[in-house]
Parts: structure tokens; C-alpha cells; sequence
């Protein structure tokens, strides 16, 4: 394996990793409502919601932090020339992310009923806007943007609301609430756990019949453009497949497998969008892509990267394996409450 390819592959792993580990902290975020349990019990039902992704939503982000520095640092030519077109989807989820953030971290200070109730729309919004704009990044790449004389990317307002770039964006909000609620069933209390179990099922059933959208478009020409169908068709396979094992596991009560099979197919769009594209990084609507060698910097810059990626990484992956070690078991037993 060249260093390229390995710098291309950690890329899409850190990535990989946001979606899995941010994913069900968006869909708990979603579905707080939706997980009150009787009228006299709402607000108990929501804190313990929200206490299931409590000790693991601020150190999930790393990730994020991780993914944009090896952007940056090994493949700046990628982010020069398509962060600039991508700019109100990123600021759209930064500030989904701060207001999310603040509003599950302040929620409790409040005193009133209405004040409340305002923190709350703020974390469902939070998870929400993210969720959708990360599932909309998903369906640009995966369609294809324009590219301009001068190699730039231009990503216009027709572009993203697109049918195929809106139906991504609905399938990939719907697939995180999945798998928040997945999340919520293995962490929870039973009485919790069974009104998110129940959520999920129907979520994944929903995840199917939008999902389906994308695929078709894509089957009529006016979808993803991809550059190796065979594996593109294998992949979106591992998808279906995974989603239908989440909604049998689910269904027999398995949380962990449900967990496991969420944690997939939250994965595999970015494996997607990687593998289906190679050797290209950027698919081009009109002309030429971005290929990895035209992507990635000097072969001297990516050996001093690599002495310092041999060090963080190992650090961030314990540091993830220590905090889900630290902090396992169902929330209300163990641990009684974060917030």
C-alpha cells in the first residue's frame, strides 16, 4: 500500500468514525421528544435520554477535529478546492453542533417549564441541522459537483436542493435517529429502552422506503455518478443488508447486535463515496474529477505526517476504548445521572 493510499484510507476512517460516533449523538439529540415517556414522567424520560450520550458526545467530536486536520495536512489541494463551495453547509453544522452543545449542557440550569422547552428545540435543532447538512454533503459528493475553468468546485443553490442531494440528506437525518435510538436501547433503562426500540424499528422502516429514493434516481440516470459500479452496487448491498439486520435485532430485542448493524450502515456511505470514486477524491457533474494524486501534498510532507499520525491516532482510538470501558452499563444503575 503506498502512502497515499494509507493517508486516503485513514481519511475516510476518521470520517467513518464522526458518522458512527457523532451519528447517535445527533439521533438521541432528535429524538428526545419522542422518547417522553407519560405526561408526569417527561422530564425524567428526556434527562435519561440524554444521560445515555452524556459522558461520550464532547470526545466523540475529536473525531471531527481529527478528520479535518488530516484534510488540511495531507490533502490540501481536496480542501482548497471544495471547502470554499461547501462553506453554508459547514457553517450550518458548526453552529448545529455549538447550539446543540450548549443547550444539553445548560438545559438543567433552567428553571422555568418554558425555558425548558427552549433548551430543548435548541438540542433537537442541534442534532437535526447537522444530521441533514452532513446527508446532503453525502449526496454532493456522490452526484457529482460542477467544475469551473479554473479547477474550482461551485456548489450552487440548485445543486443542493437537488431531489437526489434532498433525498440523501432526509435518509442520512433518518438513519443517525436509528441509530441514536439503537444507542438509547443498549444504554437505557428498560422502560426507556423499550420506547427506543420501539422508535427504531419504525425509523429503519423509514430509512428503507426514503433510502430507496436515491437508489432509484440514481438507477434513472439522475442520481449518483459513480466511477466503479460493481463495488458501488456491493456496497449499497452491505447497506440494505445492514439496515435489515438492525430492524431484526431490534425486533427480537438484541440491542447490541441492532447497535452493532447501525454502527454499518452509518459507515458505509463514506466507504461509499471513497471507494466507489477511486482514484478520484471529487467527481466532477461536468468534466473531470480530483484524483488522489492531484489531492494529497509532497511525499515529503505526508513521511513527517505519518511520524506524527503513528503517535495520535493509537491515542485517540485508546482514549475512545478507555471512556466506553469507563462509562459502560445502562445509564440510571451505574451511573444515576451526568446533567
Amino acid at each position: 500500500m503506498s502512502l497515499e493510499t494509507a493517508w486516503l484510507a485513514l481519511l475516510g476512517l476518521l470520517l467513518a468514525g464522526y458518522f458512527v460516533l457523532g451519528g447517535y449523538d445527533y439521533g438521541v439529540q432528535m429524538l428526545s421528544p419522542g422518547l417522553d415517556g407519560r405526561k408526569e414522567s417527561r422530564e425524567v424520560g428526556r434527562s435519561a435520554a440524554l444521560d445515555a450520550i452524556a459522558p461520550f458526545f464532547l470526545g466523540n467530536e475529536v473525531w471531527l477535529v481529527a478528520f479535518a486536520g488530516v484534510l488540511f495536512g495531507a490533502f490540501p489541494h481536496l480542501e482548497g478546492t471544495l471547502l470554499p463551495g461547501l462553506y453554508p453547509l459547514i457553517v450550518a453544522i458548526l453552529v448545529g453542533l455549538v447550539l446543540g452543545n450548549a443547550a444539553i449542557q445548560l438545559r438543567r440550569r433552567s428553571r422555568s417549564a418554558r425555558g425548558r422547552r427552549r433548551w430543548d428545540a435548541l438540542i433537537v435543532f442541534g442534532g437535526a441541522v447537522p444530521a441533514v447538512c452532513w446527508g446532503l454533503v453525502v449526496g454532493l459528493l456522490l452526484h457529482g459537483v460542477p467544475r469551473r475553468a479554473d479547477g474550482s468546485f461551485h456548489i450552487g443553490f440548485g445543486a443542493v436542493f437537488s431531489p437526489f442531494v434532498l433525498a440523501c440528506g432526509v435518509t442520512t437525518a433518518l438513519l443517525f435517529a436509528a441509530h441514536g435510538a439503537a444507542f438509547v436501547a443498549l444504554r437505557s433503562a428498560p422502560e426507556l429502552a423499550a420506547r427506543a426500540r420501539h422508535l427504531g424499528i419504525a425509523l429503519l422502516r423509514a430509512v428503507g422506503l426514503v433510502g430507496a429514493l436515491p437508489l432509484l434516481l440514481t438507477l434513472f440516470g439522475a442520481g449518483a455518478s459513480m466511477t466503479n459500479k460493481a463495488t458501488s452496487a456491493v456496497i449499497v448491498a452491505l447497506f440494505a443488508a445492514a439496515l435489515a439486520g438492525a430492524w431484526w435485532s431490534l425486533s427480537g430485542g438484541h440491542h447490541v447486535r441492532a447497535f452493532a448493524a447501525t454502527c454499518c450502515a452509518t459507515a458505509l456511505p463514506v466507504l461509499l463515496v471513497g471507494a466507489g470514486h477511486h482514484p478520484y477524491v471529487l467527481i466532477s457533474s461536468a468534466g473531470a474529477g480530483l484524483t488522489v494524486d492531484q489531492a494529497v501534498t509532497d511525499g515529503a510532507t505526508l513521511r513527517i505526517l505519518s511520524a506524527f499520525g503513528v503517535l495520535i491516532v493509537p491515542v485517540i482510538l485508546a482514549y475512545q476504548s478507555w471512556s466506553w470501558w469507563a462509562f459502560r452499563g445502562r445509564t440510571g444503575h451505574r451511573h444515576p445521572s451526568y446533567f
